[in-house]
Protein backbone atom coordinates (compact mmCIF):
# COMPACT_ATOMS: atom_id res chain seq x y z
CA UNK A 1 0.00 0.00 0.00
CA UNK A 2 2.87 2.37 0.83
CA UNK A 3 4.45 1.67 -2.58
CA UNK A 4 1.18 2.49 -4.38
CA UNK A 5 0.86 5.75 -2.42
CA UNK A 6 4.49 6.65 -3.11
CA UNK A 7 4.09 5.94 -6.84
CA UNK A 8 0.89 7.99 -7.00
CA UNK A 9 2.49 10.97 -5.24
CA UNK A 10 5.55 10.86 -7.50
CA UNK A 11 3.35 10.67 -10.60
CA UNK A 12 1.27 13.58 -9.30
CA UNK A 13 4.35 15.67 -8.50
CA UNK A 14 6.19 15.14 -11.78
CA UNK A 15 2.95 15.39 -13.79
CA UNK A 16 2.03 18.77 -12.31
CA UNK A 17 5.51 20.26 -11.83
CA UNK A 18 6.43 20.37 -15.53
CA UNK A 19 3.10 21.78 -16.73
CA UNK A 20 2.98 24.26 -13.82
CA UNK A 21 6.48 25.54 -14.58
CA UNK A 22 5.52 25.96 -18.23
CA UNK A 23 2.32 27.72 -17.17
CA UNK A 24 4.19 30.16 -14.93
CA UNK A 25 6.56 31.01 -17.79
CA UNK A 26 3.54 31.48 -20.06
CA UNK A 27 1.73 33.96 -17.81
CA UNK A 28 4.95 35.90 -17.13
CA UNK A 29 5.72 36.55 -20.80
CA UNK A 30 5.25 40.23 -21.57
CA UNK A 31 5.35 40.25 -25.38
CA UNK A 32 1.79 39.52 -26.48
CA UNK A 33 1.87 40.69 -30.11
CA UNK A 34 0.04 38.57 -32.68
CA UNK A 35 3.39 37.67 -34.22
CA UNK A 36 4.71 36.34 -30.91
CA UNK A 37 1.49 34.48 -30.07
CA UNK A 38 1.53 32.87 -33.51
CA UNK A 39 5.12 31.71 -32.90
CA UNK A 40 4.20 30.15 -29.52
CA UNK A 41 1.18 28.32 -30.96
CA UNK A 42 3.22 27.10 -33.96
CA UNK A 43 5.98 25.95 -31.62
CA UNK A 44 3.43 24.02 -29.54
CA UNK A 45 1.96 22.38 -32.64
CA UNK A 46 5.40 21.22 -33.80
CA UNK A 47 6.20 19.89 -30.34
CA UNK A 48 2.94 17.95 -30.14
CA UNK A 49 3.38 16.48 -33.63
CA UNK A 50 6.82 15.20 -32.62
CA UNK A 51 5.37 13.60 -29.46
CA UNK A 52 2.63 11.97 -31.57
CA UNK A 53 5.04 10.70 -34.26
CA UNK A 54 8.03 9.65 -32.15
CA UNK A 55 6.53 8.80 -28.77
CA UNK A 56 2.82 7.94 -28.52
CA UNK A 57 2.19 6.14 -31.83
CA UNK A 58 5.48 4.11 -31.91
CA UNK A 59 4.96 3.13 -28.26
CA UNK A 60 1.39 2.02 -28.96
CA UNK A 61 2.42 0.09 -32.08
CA UNK A 62 5.20 -1.61 -30.12
CA UNK A 63 2.67 -2.93 -27.59
CA UNK A 64 -0.09 -4.15 -29.93
CA UNK A 65 -1.08 -4.07 -33.60
CA UNK A 66 -2.25 -1.29 -35.88
CA UNK A 67 -5.96 -2.10 -35.37
CA UNK A 68 -5.95 -1.06 -31.70
CA UNK A 69 -3.96 2.06 -32.55
CA UNK A 70 -6.52 3.11 -35.19
CA UNK A 71 -9.35 2.55 -32.69
CA UNK A 72 -7.60 4.70 -30.08
CA UNK A 73 -6.72 7.53 -32.50
CA UNK A 74 -10.24 7.61 -33.96
CA UNK A 75 -11.78 7.69 -30.49
CA UNK A 76 -9.41 10.47 -29.38
CA UNK A 77 -10.20 12.64 -32.42
CA UNK A 78 -13.96 12.05 -31.98
CA UNK A 79 -13.92 13.02 -28.29
CA UNK A 80 -11.94 16.20 -29.01
CA UNK A 81 -14.37 17.19 -31.79
CA UNK A 82 -17.23 16.79 -29.32
CA UNK A 83 -15.32 18.88 -26.73
CA UNK A 84 -14.64 21.53 -29.37
CA UNK A 85 -18.32 21.78 -30.28
CA UNK A 86 -19.35 22.06 -26.61
CA UNK A 87 -16.70 24.71 -25.83
CA UNK A 88 -17.54 26.71 -28.96
CA UNK A 89 -21.20 26.94 -27.90
CA UNK A 90 -20.08 28.66 -24.70
CA UNK A 91 -18.60 31.61 -26.58
CA UNK A 92 -20.52 34.55 -28.01
CA UNK A 93 -18.42 36.14 -30.71
CA UNK A 94 -18.58 39.79 -31.67
CA UNK A 95 -16.35 41.92 -33.89
CA UNK A 96 -14.28 43.42 -31.07
CA UNK A 97 -13.67 40.21 -29.12
CA UNK A 98 -13.14 37.63 -31.85
CA UNK A 99 -9.38 37.25 -31.37
CA UNK A 100 -9.59 37.16 -27.57
CA UNK A 101 -12.42 34.60 -27.52
CA UNK A 102 -10.70 32.53 -30.17
CA UNK A 103 -7.48 32.40 -28.11
CA UNK A 104 -9.44 31.50 -24.99
CA UNK A 105 -11.21 28.68 -26.81
CA UNK A 106 -7.87 27.37 -28.08
CA UNK A 107 -6.42 27.42 -24.56
CA UNK A 108 -9.38 25.49 -23.15
CA UNK A 109 -9.22 22.84 -25.90
CA UNK A 110 -5.46 22.46 -25.37
CA UNK A 111 -6.00 22.03 -21.61
CA UNK A 112 -8.56 19.26 -22.19
CA UNK A 113 -6.21 17.53 -24.62
CA UNK A 114 -3.26 17.74 -22.23
CA UNK A 115 -5.34 16.32 -19.38
CA UNK A 116 -6.21 13.37 -21.64
CA UNK A 117 -2.59 13.04 -22.77
CA UNK A 118 -1.28 13.03 -19.18
CA UNK A 119 -3.32 9.98 -18.18
CA UNK A 120 -1.40 7.34 -20.23
CA UNK A 121 1.83 9.06 -19.16
CA UNK A 122 0.79 8.38 -15.56
CA UNK A 123 0.05 4.76 -16.47
CA UNK A 124 3.59 4.50 -17.85
CA UNK A 125 5.06 5.91 -14.62
CA UNK A 126 3.01 3.57 -12.43
CA UNK A 127 3.83 0.51 -14.54
CA UNK A 128 7.50 1.55 -14.64
CA UNK A 129 7.75 1.65 -10.85
CA UNK A 130 6.27 -1.86 -10.77
CA UNK A 131 9.29 -3.01 -12.81
CA UNK A 132 11.91 -1.06 -10.86
CA UNK A 133 12.30 2.23 -9.03
CA UNK A 134 15.02 3.34 -11.48
CA UNK A 135 12.81 2.84 -14.56
CA UNK A 136 9.84 4.54 -12.92
CA UNK A 137 11.89 7.55 -11.83
CA UNK A 138 13.54 7.90 -15.26
CA UNK A 139 10.13 7.89 -16.95
CA UNK A 140 8.76 10.44 -14.45
CA UNK A 141 11.66 12.87 -15.03
CA UNK A 142 11.44 12.55 -18.83
CA UNK A 143 7.69 13.19 -18.75
CA UNK A 144 8.19 16.16 -16.43
CA UNK A 145 10.66 17.78 -18.86
CA UNK A 146 8.42 17.49 -21.90
CA UNK A 147 5.43 18.79 -19.91
CA UNK A 148 7.12 22.21 -19.55
CA UNK A 149 6.53 23.43 -23.14
CA UNK A 150 3.07 21.84 -23.08
CA UNK A 151 2.15 23.93 -20.04
CA UNK A 152 3.44 26.97 -21.91
CA UNK A 153 1.27 26.18 -24.94
CA UNK A 154 -1.77 26.00 -22.69
CA UNK A 155 -1.08 29.10 -20.57
CA UNK A 156 -0.21 31.62 -23.31
CA UNK A 157 -3.52 31.52 -25.24
CA UNK A 158 -5.60 31.37 -22.05
CA UNK A 159 -3.73 34.29 -20.49
CA UNK A 160 -4.08 36.37 -23.66
CA UNK A 161 -7.69 35.26 -23.95
CA UNK A 162 -8.49 37.19 -20.78
CA UNK A 163 -8.30 34.60 -17.97
CA UNK A 164 -6.76 35.77 -14.68
CA UNK A 165 -3.12 34.65 -14.25
CA UNK A 166 -3.81 32.73 -11.02
CA UNK A 167 -6.76 30.94 -12.61
CA UNK A 168 -4.56 29.99 -15.58
CA UNK A 169 -2.00 28.45 -13.21
CA UNK A 170 -4.76 26.59 -11.37
CA UNK A 171 -6.11 25.16 -14.64
CA UNK A 172 -2.59 24.15 -15.70
CA UNK A 173 -2.11 22.32 -12.39
CA UNK A 174 -5.47 20.57 -12.78
CA UNK A 175 -4.49 19.33 -16.25
CA UNK A 176 -1.49 17.57 -14.70
CA UNK A 177 -3.50 15.78 -11.99
CA UNK A 178 -4.51 13.05 -14.46
CA UNK A 179 -0.85 11.94 -14.43
CA UNK A 180 -1.23 11.08 -10.75
CA UNK A 181 -4.49 9.23 -11.45
CA UNK A 182 -2.79 7.24 -14.19
CA UNK A 183 0.19 6.46 -11.93
CA UNK A 184 -2.20 5.24 -9.22
CA UNK A 185 -3.98 2.87 -11.62
CA UNK A 186 -0.68 1.72 -13.13
CA UNK A 187 0.70 0.94 -9.67
CA UNK A 188 -2.45 -0.99 -8.66
CA UNK A 189 -2.79 -3.06 -11.79
CA UNK A 190 0.94 -3.46 -12.38
CA UNK A 191 0.89 -5.61 -15.49
CA UNK A 192 -2.16 -3.79 -16.85
CA UNK A 193 -3.63 -5.11 -20.12
CA UNK A 194 -1.29 -4.25 -22.99
CA UNK A 195 -4.26 -3.62 -25.25
CA UNK A 196 -5.67 -1.04 -22.81
CA UNK A 197 -2.31 0.76 -22.56
CA UNK A 198 -1.99 0.79 -26.37
CA UNK A 199 -5.49 2.22 -26.82
CA UNK A 200 -4.85 4.85 -24.09
CA UNK A 201 -1.65 5.97 -25.82
CA UNK A 202 -3.40 6.05 -29.21
CA UNK A 203 -6.35 7.91 -27.69
CA UNK A 204 -3.95 10.58 -26.42
CA UNK A 205 -2.30 10.73 -29.86
CA UNK A 206 -5.70 11.25 -31.52
CA UNK A 207 -6.63 14.00 -29.06
CA UNK A 208 -3.35 15.81 -29.66
CA UNK A 209 -3.65 15.35 -33.44
CA UNK A 210 -6.98 17.18 -33.38
CA UNK A 211 -5.53 19.94 -31.19
CA UNK A 212 -2.71 20.49 -33.69
CA UNK A 213 -4.85 20.29 -36.85
CA UNK A 214 -8.06 21.83 -35.58
CA UNK A 215 -6.85 24.47 -33.13
CA UNK A 216 -3.16 25.39 -32.96
CA UNK A 217 -2.28 25.58 -36.67
CA UNK A 218 -5.47 27.44 -37.77
CA UNK A 219 -5.22 29.88 -34.84
CA UNK A 220 -1.53 30.48 -35.49
CA UNK A 221 -2.15 31.23 -39.18
CA UNK A 222 -5.05 33.51 -38.26
CA UNK A 223 -2.83 35.58 -35.95
CA UNK A 224 0.18 35.81 -38.27
CA UNK A 225 0.97 34.02 -41.54
CA UNK A 226 4.63 35.01 -41.95
CA UNK A 227 7.81 32.93 -41.95
CA UNK A 228 8.22 33.15 -38.16
CA UNK A 229 5.23 30.82 -37.67
CA UNK A 230 6.84 28.18 -39.88
CA UNK A 231 10.13 28.54 -38.00
CA UNK A 232 8.28 28.10 -34.69
CA UNK A 233 6.61 24.94 -35.98
CA UNK A 234 9.89 23.41 -37.16
CA UNK A 235 11.72 24.43 -33.98
CA UNK A 236 8.99 22.82 -31.87
CA UNK A 237 9.19 19.64 -33.94
CA UNK A 238 12.99 19.37 -33.53
CA UNK A 239 12.85 20.04 -29.77
CA UNK A 240 10.00 17.53 -29.52
CA UNK A 241 12.22 14.90 -31.16
CA UNK A 242 14.98 15.61 -28.66
CA UNK A 243 12.54 15.42 -25.74
CA UNK A 244 11.17 12.03 -26.81
CA UNK A 245 14.62 10.39 -26.70
CA UNK A 246 15.31 11.48 -23.11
Amino acid sequence: MNLILQTTMLGLFFGTFGTTLGGIIGVCLKNTSNKFLSFILSFASGLMMAIICFDLIPEALGITGIFNVIIGVTFGVTIMIMCDVIVQKKFTYNTNLTTKNSLLKTGIIVSIGLAIHNFPEGLAIGSGFEVSQKIGLSLAIAICLHDIPEGLSMAVPMNNGGINKFKVILLVILSGITTGIGAFLGAIVGSISERIISICLSFAAGAMLYIVSGELVPESNKLYSGRLSAIGNMLGFVIGMLVTIL
